[in-house]
């Protein structure tokens, strides 16, 4: 038998919904950012170019400068992959 967590209950309920949807939002955020930079890694942003490539370091920073490009693009919106996932969690919850 399964017993699932509810919708908060008691005093500081209203508080603790609040903070659980905050979470789940960056939780979701954080989802799409991930999702986002491993599409940008398969379009090719962030390879060295053949002429007068960064080297070695280039090679090394590239892949933060597409995690950083993609959750900049999250956080602006993205392509609206953390709002369906931040829905499908809270229903899951009961917090809508």
């Amino acid at each position: 038998m399964e017993i699932s967590s509810g919708p908060p209950v008691g005093p500081n309920a209203g508080a603790e919904r609040a903070e659980r949807i905050a979470v789940l939002r960056e939780t979701a955020k954080a989802f799409e950012a991930s999702f986002l930079a491993e599409m940008l890694k398969h379009t090719g942003l962030g390879k060295s170019r053949e002429s007068f490539g960064g080297g070695a370091g280039e090679d090394a920073f590239s892949s933060l400068l597409v995690s950083e490009q993609a959750k900049l693009m999250a956080e602006s919106g993205g392509v609206g992959l953390a709002e369906h996932i931040f829905n499908s969690l809270a229903a899951r919850e009961g917090l809508t």
